[in-house]
């Protein structure tokens, strides 16, 4: 395992190679669809200091809100990043984000925006809400809560030993590529012998 500690540079990332196993601690942001759409059309100077040498979770959590104000994530579990293909190339060049995490990898022009800016996919493990909610360890803020919802809403969290798997790197890598590739040679022999 990898330990990756945030903030973290450009030069950090580019030593990360897909298959690496990492465990991510410091401070990162949870962007979802109604997230990445707004910072797209508003492009907010506010989100300079969250993003900047960290990374964006993809991530609708389930919160508790405590007696004190303060809050804590109930679940963790990443949702699908294929949605943020629109936008998480210019997102991660204009904020020099280091990193995304979901799941289910992303298309071609966020790989091609990782070998420009400098920065990895990482696969968290889906099923594991509960389990990645324990990496959590505070809740320093939450942004436009009113506006757009819970899971919607940009959580700025401080993980501890988060874990995850590279799956695309800034070296043009993508074992989601790959495995279908390889998946869809397997297929033709059964199909056709």
């Amino acid at each position: 395992m990898i330990k990756l500690q945030l903030p973290i540079s450009e030069a950090a990332i580019r030593e990360l190679k897909i298959g690496d196993e990492v465990l991510i601690s410091g401070l990162m942001v949870t962007a979802r669809d109604a997230a990445h759409k707004y910072i797209h059309e508003e492009w907010p100077d506010w989100l300079n200091p969250i993003m900047e040498n960290s990374m964006i979770y993809h991530c609708g959590p389930v919160v508790k809100k405590h007696d004190d104000g303060s809050w804590s994530f109930v679940a963790a579990g990443p949702t699908t990043s294929i949605r943020e293909e629109p936008y998480e190339a210019s997102v991660m060049e204009h904020y020099k984000v280091r990193a995304v995490i979901g799941k289910g990898g992303m298309g071609a022009q966020t790989l091609a925006g990782l070998a420009k800016s400098g920065g990895v996919y990482l696969h968290a493990i889906g099923g594991l809400a509960a389990s990645l909610a324990k990496s959590v360890v505070s809740v320093k803020n939450v942004y436009m809560l009113e506006e757009l919802g819970v899971p919607e809403a940009f959580w700025h969290i401080e993980v501890k030993d988060f874990p995850a798997v590279v799956t695309m790197d800034s070296h043009g890598g993508s074992l989601h590529t790959t495995i279908k590739a390889k998946s869809d040679e397997v297929a033709k022999k059964l199909i056709f012998g």
